[in-house]
């Protein structure tokens, strides 16, 4: 994950819980992607190492653990960067130009100057970041399927050229992840400013879920709705009631028993008190050295890292000691 700023619901509730469940039953790999947050963040590097720090928090307070996984800084792995030199020479620049979000971003973030040699190749040191580890499995959402699949070209393209069998090619646990509507409707975004922060406080929380958009073909509370058709709260809603508490709002809505305003405070309570074990884990966390937290797992990174770029360099024939 990139360290661009604080997370949010999306992040939680798209991506973290997975990864929670995920570390139960593999040997996982987390890192703070800060070599990638330079594609598009390259003018401000101060805030990348600042954000970093925050983003290892974060993970740790919403229950990421170093004892059950391996979670590092990016940058302080340097072989990353060299087998991303090694994929770099191999892999066709027509493959990177047909990546799909490469010219989503160009079109959507025309503000920045991304038309660089770093943002183009940036699948590649994702293909590095995976193969270094010899990763079996990627965690990805199904618009996220192109991506591992050049990871996968990639290793066959190396297998293939040095006639090796060394890296495997890593398949898709391909989860779904929900859609979280932001407070103005559109997907949860830092750059739409649309976000509750995992480190809003309570008040803030409260304030922004009021703010969620309901039926607006129900302007009193005496007109029937349809939450499921044409309320953007209820997308959250679901995340936080059980099926048979869903059931009874629904029916509450269409026979225009339940509020809106009524509705949107259960939801505020049922949120914060989904965050209230994160603010809590945040509190412990902070007083503890984050260094020395995150060391343990940049040593076993780089210990098996170091091992594969070993024998890269043997299938290379780059064996010379100086």
């Amino acid at each position: 994950m990139r360290p661009t700023g604080s997370l949010h619901l999306g992040h939680l509730h798209g991506v973290l819980k997975t990864w929670l469940e995920l570390q139960n039953k593999y040997e996982c790999f987390y890192f703070i992607a800060d070599w990638h947050a330079l594609t598009t963040s390259y003018e401000t590097p101060q805030k990348i190492a600042e954000y970093s720090k925050e983003l290892f928090l974060e993970w740790l307070s919403v229950g990421l653990s170093p004892e059950k996984s391996v979670i590092f800084l990016q940058s302080a792995i340097k072989e990353h960067i060299e087998l991303h030199l090694v994929f770099s020479m191999i892999t066709p620049v027509a493959w990177l130009e047909r990546n799909p979000t490469y010219k989503d971003m160009l079109q959507n973030l025309q503000n920045k100057e991304l038309a660089t040699y770093g943002f183009l190749g940036y699948p590649v040191l994702q293909a590095a970041d995976i193969l270094i580890y010899k990763a079996q499995k990627v965690p990805v959402g199904l618009d996220q399927v192109p991506h591992l699949e050049l990871t996968r070209e990639i290793a066959r393209r190396f297998n293939y050229l040095y006639k090796t069998e060394f890296f495997p090619e890593p398949e898709p646990i391909l989860s779904e992840f929900p859609k979280v509507p932001g407070t103005d409707g559109r997907k949860m975004s830092k750059s739409y400013g649309n976000t509750i922060s995992l480190t809003d406080p309570p008040e803030e929380v409260k304030k922004k879920v009021l703010s969620y958009v309901t039926d607006t073909m129900r302007p009193k509370k005496s007109d029937p709705g349809d939450p499921e058709n044409r309320c953007v709260a209820f997308q959250l809603i679901r995340l936080y009631f059980t099926q048979e508490e869903l059931k009874e709002i629904i029916e509450g809505c269409k026979k225009a028993q339940l509020g809106c305003v009524e509705c949107k405070k259960r939801l505020a309570e049922r949120v914060i008190a989904g965050l209230e074990p994160i603010w809590k884990k945040r509190k412990e966390v902070e007083g503890q050295d984050w260094r020395e937290l995150i060391i343990p797992g940049i040593k076993k990174a780089r210990e098996i890292a170091s091992e594969t770029l070993e024998e890269v360099r043997k299938i290379l024939g780059f064996t010379h000691e100086f």
